[in-house]
C-alpha cells in the first residue's frame, strides 16, 4: 500500500469551495503512479524492460465531496496481478479516516517503444505485495454505448497543457473535457471511464453525448476510433 497526504487548496476547488472531481482524479493518479516506489523489484523490472503501466479503466464511487482546507489521505493498493494487467483500489479518506472516494482500476502493461501490451514475468508477479480487495460497488469495466440517440457536439482539440510525460492526453483530462458537456445542474455521484486509444497533441476529439435519465455517457472519438468512454451517474 502507498499513501499520499493532501489538503484541499484553492486551486483544487470549484466555485462552491468543494474539491473538483478532476482534482480528485489527479490525486488518485499521482498516488497510483508513485506506488511503484514501494515495490523496488517491480520498479527495477519495468525500468529494465522499458515498460509502463497505463490506465485502461477506472470506476469512481463518490461518497462525499471534501471542502476547502480539508486534510485528505490517498491510498492505493494492488489486489490482483496478471501477466499483462494489474488491478488496484485507490481510496481518498478524510481526516477522520472515512472514505470520500472509492475507486478501482485496471492498468495495462505496455512496451514504451512498441506501444503494445507486454507480459510481466512470473517471478516479478510472485514478488508483488497484494492487498485485500476493498469494499465498494464494483461494476463492469466495459461501457456499452447505445446504438442510437447520441448528440454529436463540436470537436475538442488536445492542447499542450493536456499532455503528460507519456506523450499523450492525461487520463484526468478526458474526464475534465467530458464534464464540460454535462448540464450545469447534473450532480455526479459515480463515474466509469474506459480508455481505448490514447489521444495525442493536436488530435481532434469528437464528442457524442447520450442521456438516459440519471446516466449520461460521453464518447470521445478520433475519426472513427473511440478514444475514451466516460459514464456519469
Amino acid at each position: 500500500m502507498y499513501n499520499l497526504a493532501y489538503k484541499v487548496t484553492t486551486s483544487t476547488c470549484d466555485s462552491e469551495g468543494k474539491l473538483k472531481l478532476y482534482s480528485a482524479l489527479q490525486m488518485m493518479q499521482d498516488c497510483s503512479e508513485m506506488w511503484i516506489d514501494s515495490e523496488p523489484g517491480v520498479k527495477q523490472y519495468f525500468t529494465e524492460q522499458n515498460m509502463a503501466q497505463l490506465l485502461a479503466t477506472r470506476q469512481v464511487e463518490i461518497v462525499r465531496v471534501p471542502e476547502y482546507k480539508e486534510e485528505l489521505t490517498v491510498t492505493t493498493s494492488v489486489y490482483g496481478m496478471k501477466p499483462m494487467f494489474g488491478f488496484r483500489n485507490t481510496f481518498i479518506y478524510d481526516a477522520q479516516g472515512k472514505p470520500c472516494y472509492k475507486t478501482w482500476s485496471m492498468g495495462a502493461f505496455v512496451d514504451k517503444v512498441a506501444g503494445k501490451l507486454k507480459r510481466v514475468d512470473d517471478a516479478t508477479i510472485a514478488s508483488m505485495t497484494l492487498e485485500p480487495q476493498l469494499e465498494m460497488n464494483y461494476k463492469d469495466r466495459r461501457i456499452i454505448l447505445p446504438k442510437d440517440g447520441g448528440e454529436v457536439l463540436e470537436p475538442i482539440t488536445v492542447l499542450r497543457a493536456d499532455i503528460d510525460y507519456n506523450k499523450h492526453l492525461n487520463n484526468a483530462n478526458y474526464v475534465r473535457m467530458a464534464m464540460e458537456l454535462l448540464p450545469e445542474d447534473f450532480v455526479v455521484n459515480g463515474l466509469r471511464v474506459e480508455y481505448r486509444v490514447a489521444a495525442k497533441l493536436g488530435d481532434k476529439l469528437n464528442p457524442t453525448i447520450y442521456k438516459n435519465g440519471n446516466v449520461i455517457i460521453v464518447s470521445l472519438s478520433i475519426g472513427e476510433e473511440v478514444s475514451a468512454i466516460i459514464e456519469f451517474s
